[in-house]
Formats: structure tokens, C-alpha cells, sequence
């Protein structure tokens, strides 16, 4: 499926194209025509699904530019958040013939100013964090009673900083008929008292991780250790003579400073990112395209309209802060069925985000350098990986497990492996039976 069956604007398209999105993801094609039909909707999804631009695209489409009025409210629950859905939102807007004003409003900024800004005049779709966006509405000072829609993003992490009494009071502030959009990777018991409060009747859709990288893909992931993540980059590039590499990092400044150690190095490397003028930026994809570089530096938001056949290696410098650009990073490579290979450097404090890539169904390969080769190395966490897999065994197939450590007949390890097959297909059973229930009393209690 393609974007054209949701027949938007001309400009959401162009913005589409800009930024390299040919696919609607499975949250994208379930829900943006629900939301174009003013329908309530809580959509359980992870990260990495494309909820950002699920929500964007319809609400910004819809988004009517002669009325000086705001008619859009975003909630995310940290600045960091807040920050990357008003990125994606003013490079939709950008795209728009007449202005749509998109303004961010979180802590840590001068009020005084953002006071004075809305006494000229009001922006037509406001994202920021709760107790901002409630400050400003408390001062009468962003008037967003006639909002259209109101999204909560990241609703359970809402609730978990402690922000949801001011979401509420937000909600609270708009009419009845406003159409509410939450979005949470999970759906607490604490939270529901809230969505029962202001959904009436809401569409629940529940998105299921899958594998979001193509099968001729080799996603690698190599700790650095400590070491110098420059040099460990240069390494991957000289090791393996790629065809094409992309080298992505967070920030500009960062692409500028790998750009220029590497080319330190002897190599001839083009950088893109949103510092460089259009005009420049255009002469140097063109090189690109024509194989006048082999190593191309840059940024997430300048670099996804690169669409190259023969793209061989993607390296993450760093992992993306926003975790949905992983996959647009990945799937720069093994495009129509040819091999690729993603690399991706990370260190400790990267923990929680590889597990958030795992639980959406990414499967990583643990590699390192040895001696100047890329070779296979252990789990990082082979030993929580052993430690749980002995706890979830009940005591029977511990019996087992301990006898297998011994000699026994020959066929006995036969009988014991495939008891162990068969007590763990029953709980995958009943485990799966237990979501299913789960998912229909949901709709249920919702519904009523």
C-alpha cells in the first residue's frame, strides 16, 4: 500500500517524498483513516511503529490556515519528546502553500517570551509538555478551547512522570465534541480511569511488534568498549571495502566532526545535514548518485529522502533519539533484494533503547573487531538470557535439565529435549490465549 488511498493535500505528499516515506506502517494504514473520520482512538503501539506521522499527517491535512486559531494540542511527556514530534510536524508544515504555525511550548524556556509571542498571535497546532502547555492556557495566554483534536502521546510514560493531572486539566479545557487521540506502548490499570473520562467510544488498536528490517539484512550491534567511536568507524569503513556506506549521527556538529576525522584518515566522504545550504546539499546528493563518494556522513532528517540503489553498509554512529528513525536508518540498505549490512555502535547507557528495538522484533547479531576482522561475540545478556530461562521452568522440567548434565541411556536426552519442547509450547498456548482474552475484555470495558 501506498499514501495516494488517503487522498491528503498535494503538500503532505511533497513532504512525504522529502522525507523518504514511500510505505504506509501498519499503525499508519489502520488508523490515519480512522482519525480522518473524527473517530476517538487509542492506539497501543511501540516505538518504531510510525505513530508520530499517524497522528501528523491527517491532523496537519485538516488543519484550516485562514482561521487564526489554534486547532491542534500535542502532549508528550519530556522536552526531548516534545522536540521531535514538533521536527516532524514543521517539516510537514514547511510544505504547505499557505503558513501553518506550529509553536513548542516545555519548561526550560522563556515564558516571558512565548507571553509575548501569543499576544500577536495564536499558532495553529501547539506540542509540548503538559505543564507548559497548561501554564499558557492558565494565563489566558494560548487560547485553545476551540482546539480540533488533542493528542496524548506516550500516555502510560505520561503517567508514570507524574503528568497526568495536568492532562487532565488540558482535556478539561476543550469541548466536548473534541476528537482525542492517545497513543502508549501500554495500556495500565491507572490510566484507565482517565480514558473513560474523555473517550467516549473509542476505536482500540493494538499493533503487534513485528520484524521491521528486510531479511537480506545483517543488522550487527558492537559495543565500543570505550574506545574511540571514530576510529572504530573508520575500522568498519577500511575492513570491509563497502560499495556505498551511510554513516548517520544525531547532530550536525557531529557529522562535521566524523566527516573531518575521517577524511583525516585519507578518505573522501561527503557529509550532508540541515546546516549545509539546499543548493549545495542537491549538488552533493547528485555526486552521490553518480558514485563520486563512497562514505556519506549525515544527519536523520537530511538524509531520509536518500533513496540509492547499492547502498551496502548503514552505520549508526549513535543510536537515533527518536527510536522510529532506527528503521528508516536500516532500511537504506538491503533494498530489492540485495545484501546489506547495519552496523550498530553502542555502549551502556544505550541499554534500554536496543531492548526497546528488540521488543519490536529487531533481531541483532553481537559481533566485534579482532585484529582487524568483524567477528562474532557473545550476547550481552546471555547470563539474565540463562538466569530466566531456569527460573521459568517449573521443577519437573528442572529435574530434567539437571539429569541432562549427567550420562544417561542413549535416546534419553531425545525423551527429556522433547519434553522441555512440549512444556514450553503448552505455556506459549496459554499465554496466547490469556493476551486474546485480555485484548476482547479491553474492547469491552471501553465500550460500554
Amino acid at each position: 500500500m501506498t499514501f495516494e488511498p488517503f487522498t491528503f493535500q498535494p503538500f503532505i505528499y511533497q513532504a512525504l517524498k522529502e522525507s523518504g516515506f514511500v510505505q504506509p506502517t501498519e499503525v499508519q494504514e489502520k488508523l490515519i483513516p480512522l482519525i480522518q473520520k473524527k473517530r476517538n482512538i487509542i492506539g497501543q503501539s511501540q516505538t518504531g511503529s510510525g505513530k508520530t506521522h499517524t497522528f501528523l499527517l491527517p491532523l496537519i491535512d485538516q488543519i484550516e490556515t485562514d482561521k487564526k486559531e489554534v486547532q491542534v494540542v500535542i502532549t508528550a511527556p519530556s522536552r526531548e519528546l516534545a522536540e521531535q514530534i514538533y521536527q516532524a510536524a514543521k517539516q510537514i508544515a514547511a510544505f504547505a502553500p499557505n503558513e501553518i504555525r506550529v509553536s513548542k511550548f516545555v519548561g526550560g524556556t522563556d515564558k516571558q517570551r512565548q507571553l509575548e509571542q501569543l499576544k500577536h498571535q495564536q499558532p495553529h497546532l501547539v506540542v509540548g509538555t503538559p505543564g507548559r502547555i497548561l501554564d499558557m492556557a492558565n494565563e489566558n495566554a494560548l487560547l485553545i478551547y476551540k482546539s480540533k483534536a488533542f493528542v496524548v502521546d506516550e500516555a502510560d510514560m505520561t503517567l508514570d512522570l507524574g503528568f497526568l493531572p495536568e492532562v487532565d486539566q488540558i482535556a478539561a479545557k476543550f469541548a466536548d465534541n473534541i476528537q482525542m487521540l492517545v497513543f502508549s506502548a501500554t495500556i495500565p490499570e491507572r490510566l484507565r480511569p482517565f480514558l473513560k473520562k474523555y473517550l467516549t467510544h473509542p476505536i482500540i488498536e493494538e499493533i503487534k511488534p513485528q520484524n521491521l528490517l528486510s531479511e537480506t539484512i545483517e543488522n550487527w550491534l558492537i559495543s565500543t568498549k570505550g574506545k574511540d567511536r571514530n576510529q572504530l568507524i573508520y575500522q568498519l569503513l577500511t575492513i570491509g571495502q563497502p560499495y556505498l556506506a551511510v554513516v548517520f549521527a544525531n547532530t550536525k556538529e557531529h557529522v562535521d566532526e566524523i566527516s573531518e576525522f575521517l577524511q583525516n584518515q585519507g578518505l573522501k566522504v561527503a557529509k550532508i545535514h540541515g546546516g549545509i545550504p539546499s543548493r549545495e546539499r542537491k549538488r552533493v546528493m547528485r555526486q552521490i548518485q553518480h558514485l563520486d563518494y563512497q562514505y556519506v556522513v549525515a544527519t536523520d532528517l537530511a538524509a531520509r529522502g536518500i533513496d540509492i540503489e547499492g547502498i551496502s553498509h548503514v552505520i549508526n554512529a549513535e543510536l537515533p533519539r527518536d527510536l522510529d528513525f532506527f528503521i528508516h536508518r536500516v532500511g537504506r540498505t538491503g533494498r530489492n533484494q540485495l545484501k546489506g549490512t547495519a552496523i550498530t555502535l553502542y555502549e551502556p547507557s544505550d541499554e534500554r533503547a536496543i531492548n526497546d528495538l528488540e521488543k519490536l522484533g529487531i533481531v541483532f547479531e553481537p559481533k566485534e573487531i579482532k585484529q582487524d576482522e568483524i567477528v562474532a561475540t557473545y550476547d550481552r545478556n546471555r547470563r539474565q538470557k540463562r538466569e530466566k530461562t531456569e527460573e521459568e521452568l517449573d521443577p519437573e522440567m528442572i529435574g530434567y535439565v539437571k539429569k541432562q548434565k549427567k550420562q544417561v541411556k542413549p535416546g534419553y536426552k531425545k525423551k527429556i529435549k522433547q519434553e522441555i519442547n512440549k512444556s514450553n509450547q503448552e505455556k506459549r498456548k496459554l499465554e496466547r490465549r490469556r493476551q486474546q482474552r485480555s485484548a476482547k475484555k479491553q474492547k469491552k470495558d471501553f465500550n460500554r
